[in-house]
C-alpha cells in the first residue's frame, strides 16, 4: 500500500519537475519565493483566525456581569484567558482609577500600536512576491523569445525553437500560478485585519466609562484623604464606610480623572492606600 502511494506521489509530482527543469532557474526562483510567501500566508491566517475568534461585545457582556459581581478585578480576571487584542485594551481600559486618564489612553495606545505590528506583520512580503512573481514570469519569457531568436540567427533548429518557446511559456505560467494563488490569500489576510480594527475601534467606544464607583483602604490620616479626594478634579463624591476591607468610598468621572486616586492621595497627605474594589459604568 505505502509503495503504491509513493509511487502515485512520484508520478504526480515528476512532471512538475520536468516543467520546472525545462523552465530554468527562472522558474524554480519563482517556485521557491511562492512556497515562502504560500508558507507565512498559512500562518498569518490562523493567528488572525485564533484572535478573531471572540467578539468584542462577547467579552463586555462577561465584563458587564464580572462587574456586578466582583468588580473590576473580577473582570479582568475573566477576560484575561482570550489574549487579544481587544480583551487587552478594555483590560487596560479597565484600568482607570488605578491609573488617571492618560495613563490608560497612552496604555491602550501601545498595546494598538504592538498588537496592528503583529496583524500586519509579512503583509508586505506577501504583497511583494504577488507582485513580482509575474514579472519574473515575463523575464523569463523574454529569456525564451531570446534564445528562440538567437536559434533562428545561428540555424533554423526546430528543437532550439521549441527550447526557447517552452522557457517563455513555462515562466509565464510558473509566474501566473504564484500570482492565482497568493492574491486571494493576501486579500483574505487583509479582510481579516480590517475585521479585527473594526473590534477594537469598537472596544475602544464601548469602554468610553461613564461613572464609576471604589472603594479604598487608607491606613491613617482618612480625614486629609477624604480632603484630598474632595478638591480632585473627576472626583464626585467621597464618604466613609464601614467595610472589612476599606474605609473610603469614592464616586468619579473616570473621563476627567487626572491623576490615579491613590496618586492623590499621596500627594496631599503622604500616606498610602489601596484600592480595594472598583466598579465602572457607562
Amino acid at each position: 500500500m505505502f509503495e503504491f502511494l509513493t509511487q502515485g506521489l512520484w508520478e504526480g509530482i515528476l512532471p512538475i519537475i520536468n516543467v520546472l527543469q525545462n523552465g530554468g532557474i527562472i522558474s524554480y526562483v519563482i517556485l521557491l519565493i511562492g512556497i515562502y510567501g504560500t508558507i507565512i500566508s498559512i500562518q498569518k491566517i490562523l493567528y488572525l483566525r485564533r484572535i478573531n475568534k471572540v467578539d468584542a461585545t462577547e467579552i463586555f457582556d462577561i465584563v458587564t456581569v464580572s462587574m456586578e459581581k466582583g468588580g473590576v478585578i473580577e473582570a479582568l480576571k475573566q477576560i484575561n484567558e482570550f489574549k487579544n487584542p481587544v480583551s487587552q485594551i478594555i483590560s487596560e481600559a479597565l484600568k482607570i482609577g488605578y491609573k488617571n486618564k492618560s495613563e490608560v489612553e497612552e496604555s491602550m495606545e501601545q498595546i494598538f500600536i504592538v498588537e496592528l505590528a503583529k496583524m500586519t506583520k509579512n503583509l508586505g512580503t506577501i504583497k511583494t512576491i504577488t507582485e513580482l512573481a509575474p514579472f519574473l514570469g515575463l523575464i523569463g519569457t523574454v529569456v525564451g523569445i531570446w534564445l528562440t531568436f538567437r536559434s533562428l540567427g545561428v540555424s533554423p533548429d526546430t528543437a532550439l525553437m521549441a527550447e526557447g518557446i517552452y522557457v517563455a511559456l513555462t515562466t509565464t505560467i510558473v509566474g501566473l500560478t504564484v500570482a492565482i494563488i497568493l492574491l486571494p490569500l493576501y486579500n483574505y489576510i487583509q479582510g481579516l485585519v480590517e475585521q479585527e480594527m473594526d473590534k477594537i475601534e469598537l472596544a475602544t467606544k464601548m469602554t468610553n466609562w461613564g461613572y464609576a464607583v471604589a472603594k479604598l483602604r487608607i491606613e491613617s490620616n482618612v480625614e486629609c484623604a477624604l480632603e484630598s479626594l474632595q478638591d480632585a478634579e473627576g472626583i464626585v463624591n467621597t464618604r466613609k464606610i464601614s467595610d472589612p476591607y476599606a474605609n473610603v468610598q469614592v464616586s468619579f468621572k473616570p473621563n476627567m480623572l487626572t491623576k490615579s486616586l491613590s496618586n492623590i492621595i499621596l500627594e496631599k497627605c503622604n500616606i498610602s492606600s489601596e484600592i480595594t474594589e472598583s466598579k465602572l459604568k457607562q
